[in-house]
């Protein structure tokens, strides 16, 4: 992992992720946010938006499963991000993307969505994918985020559903390093 994006998840352990642009001028007005996590956008505009914020001096991260023309299941979406855009790197909960990513040297989140014990299980077959953090959805669990903790190398962030300072304090005391949310009030914490 680029120590530079771990550091910053590390120093500021709240993640903006952004829906809108109405969201991500508020986030970007933000010192103690450094990470920011791209969840809209198209083929047309996501250059400009990841531009907004990289002037800004934050690393950008694309959920390129949300971004509207990148969601097939084809790696030349990562390449597309990694040429046209100046992204640090992206989200997915596509492993194909996330090797992609990582094989252009770009920073890399998988998203696990742990809906039952099946996606709990499947934990174990993630370190072969080698992201540089996996982030536990919904992250309002934190039994479950204390789980995955304890089985795997990979770096937890917890996202969805994060509410207020008990949800982040939670979360991060189960194992997560960071947590991820779309609420401006957690942000501001």
């Amino acid at each position: 992992m680029d120590q530079r994006f771990y550091d910053a998840v590390l120093a500021s352990p709240v993640i903006a992720a952004v829906k809108d642009m109405e969201q991500l001028e508020d986030c970007l007005a933000l010192d103690n946010i450094q990470v920011v996590f791209l969840l809209f956008g198209d083929l047309c505009s996501i250059a400009g938006i990841v531009a907004r914020a990289k002037d800004a001096g934050k690393i950008v991260m694309i959920h390129t499963d949300l971004v509207t023309g990148l969601s097939s299941s084809k790696e030349i979406a990562v390449d597309f991000i990694r040429t046209a855009t100046r992204a640090d790197g992206i989200i997915s909960t596509k492993p194909n993307f996330i090797r992609r990513a990582r094989e252009l040297k770009m920073f890399t989140v998988l998203r696990l969505f742990v809906i039952d014990s099946m996606a709990l299980a499947g934990v174990s077959k993630l370190e072969g994918v080698k992201p540089d953090f996996i982030e536990v959805l919904p992250g309002v669990m934190p039994k479950t985020i204390r789980r995955i903790a304890q089985t795997t190398r990979i770096p937890l962030l917890a996202g969805g559903l994060i509410a207020d300072k008990e949800d982040v304090m939670a979360a991060l005391g189960a194992g997560a390093m960071a947590v991820s949310a779309t609420s401006r009030e957690v942000w501001r914490m």
